[in-house]
């Protein structure tokens, strides 16, 4: 199974920003523990993150036939994004959209998730362990093996 790991904006500056919410560890430690399962699980992962919002909804694109599932932190996008939203039903791919903390406890603006309305599941709250939860989601529920 061939995964793709998608990361918004300020997911790198994770082990920086807000530890009481995110924790110390960083970036570089959330991509080597995403590789590092999937490697176990004998899954083939990409990881990518940027910024901005034009490069997510390309990356998206460029899925299309190429992935069998997607793991979406949009993060600030998650609240805004209807393009992202778009990119994801577009290429209708399996899709898990994934936040380390629950923002169902948070500013009531981070209740609204655009991703959500495509997502076949949402993971909110478990930290680095929810995008392992999410791609345990997609192996068991759309692998081809």
């Amino acid at each position: 199974m061939k995964i793709l790991v998608i990361n918004g904006p300020n997911l790198n500056m994770l082990g920086i920003r807000e530890k009481e919410l995110y924790g110390k560890k960083n970036y570089k430690n959330l991509i080597k523990t995403i590789k590092d399962y999937c490697e176990k699980e004998k899954m083939t992962v990409e990881i990518y993150q940027s910024n901005y919002e034009g490069d997510l909804v390309n990356k998206i694109q460029e899925a299309y036939k190429n992935y069998d599932g997607i793991v979406i932190n949009p993060a600030a996008y998650t609240h805004t994004s209807v393009a992202i939203l778009d990119a994801l039903k577009a290429v209708s791919i399996p899709t898990v959209e994934v936040h380390l903390t629950d923002v169902d406890q948070r500013e009531e603006f981070r209740k609204i998730s655009f991703v959500s309305y495509y997502a076949q599941k949402t993971i909110k709250g478990l930290g680095f362990d929810g995008y392992l939860k999410a791609i345990d989601f997609l192996k068991e529920n759309y692998s081809k093996i």
